[in-house]
């Protein structure tokens, strides 16, 4: 089953920051089979809360989603905007319905 980071951001004092962590980690998200779906752009909220920018990545499987989030090079990346930058990060396993 295909897995999901999705990050929800509430909050970047420093975009200058969050820059350079993307370019970081793109590379490294991608090592480990992360495809890009969703980087920010235009948005409608219809209910809760609105979020600045809305980024998700799909990976082959929950596992492989979840050893790139824990790698060293990943956490190192995050360093980049941790300081300056609020959001909400999960990791969430597809379904199917056939």
């Amino acid at each position: 089953m295909k897995a999901y980071w999705i990050s929800l951001y509430l909050k970047v004092d420093n975009q200058e920051n969050l820059k350079k962590y993307a370019e970081t980690v793109t590379p490294i998200i991608k090592s480990y089979g992360g495809l890009p779906l969703v980087r920010g752009g235009k948005h409608t909220t219809f209910d809760g809360d609105d979020f600045l920018r809305t980024v998700v990545w799909e990976f082959p499987n929950f596992e492989q989603a979840l050893k790139c989030h824990e790698s060293k090079e990943y956490k190192a990346g995050w360093e980049l905007a941790k300081k300056t930058t609020i959001r909400h990060m999960q990791i969430v396993e597809g379904f199917s319905t056939e």
